[in-house]
């Protein structure tokens, strides 16, 4: 079983940064797949940010390319994101969530931080 905990979350004003961390704990791999989604009130969640095990690659969704990092550090089982410039509509819960490469769906999640971005 692996556990997802993210942190660092909390409220910022329009242009400002964030940066959240997701700590991994159980039998997590260093090839899973780990990625950040999103969901804002009455909204579907959003692909948000994904990386592969050893950071080889790196996909973004298309309202956060040039905003936003994600990266990784499989010594501490810990994956991040770097929220830079952000803006109203990034209001959300964030989630962390991690799979194995082999499956193309999600097999892990966390219970989400959230994020308010205040104008």
């Amino acid at each position: 079983q692996v556990q997802l905990v993210e942190s660092g979350g909390g409220l910022v004003q329009t242009g400002g940064s964030l940066r959240l961390a997701c700590a991994a704990s159980g039998e997590i791999f260093s090839t899973y797949v780990m990625g950040w989604f999103r969901q804002a009130p009455e909204k579907e969640r959003e692909f948000v940010a994904a990386i592969a095990w050893a950071g080889i690659s790196t996909a973004y969704g298309d309202s956060v390319k040039g905003r936003f990092t994600i990266s990784r550090d499989d010594g501490k089982n810990t994956v991040y994101l770097q929220m830079n410039n952000l803006d109203a509509v990034d209001t959300a819960v964030y989630y962390c969530a991690a799979r194995d490469v082999r499956h193309t769906t999600y097999d892990y999640w966390g219970q989400g931080t959230q994020v308010t971005v205040s104008s």
